[in-house]
């Protein structure tokens, strides 16, 4: 078995756990949006989010190149050359960066399927809001009102 085959073991385990939670990302905002207009205040812009991944991905992947060269040149790690595919990063093979990459998908996947303490306050403050409006006297309520809760 070579490496590159044991990394699609994992990096296919990544993008299930991946795919699970950007449903449930979509499925929160969704219901989020529904019932209040904060929710794309609060998650910041796509396109900080995009910086902030490419920043991240950047010092991932120059740490790992760093580290694992230095490791593999102090013969720390050794590779078995009929099991690696030939592509090199320095003396680091290509293979080895997998692993780099499915701790970039697979640990804000996690982080969004465990949810947060804020989202799932959310997530019920928004049933209630929607509870609270299908009865009657819906949009009644007075400042004296909301003081009162």
């Amino acid at each position: 078995m070579t490496y590159w085959a044991i990394n699609a073991v994992f990096l296919g385990l990544v993008a299930v756990t991946a795919g699970a939670a950007l449903l449930l990302r979509w499925a929160r905002t969704r219901s989020t949006r529904a019932s209040s207009t904060r929710a794309s205040s609060t998650h910041g812009s796509l396109a900080a989010v995009v910086r902030a991944a490419g920043l991240s991905t950047a010092v991932l992947l120059v740490m790992t190149a760093v580290f694992d060269n230095v490791m593999i040149g102090v013969g720390l790690v050794g590779y078995d050359e009929s099991r690696i595919s030939g592509a090199f990063v320095g003396i680091a093979p290509l293979e080895d960066f997998a692993y780099a990459v499915a701790a970039l998908v697979l640990l804000p996947s996690i982080w969004t399927l465990l949810g947060s303490r804020s989202e799932t306050e959310a997530a019920k403050a928004a049933r209630a809001s929607r509870r609270a409006g299908s009865g009657s006297g819906a949009g009644t309520s007075t400042p004296d009102a909301e003081e009162a809760r």
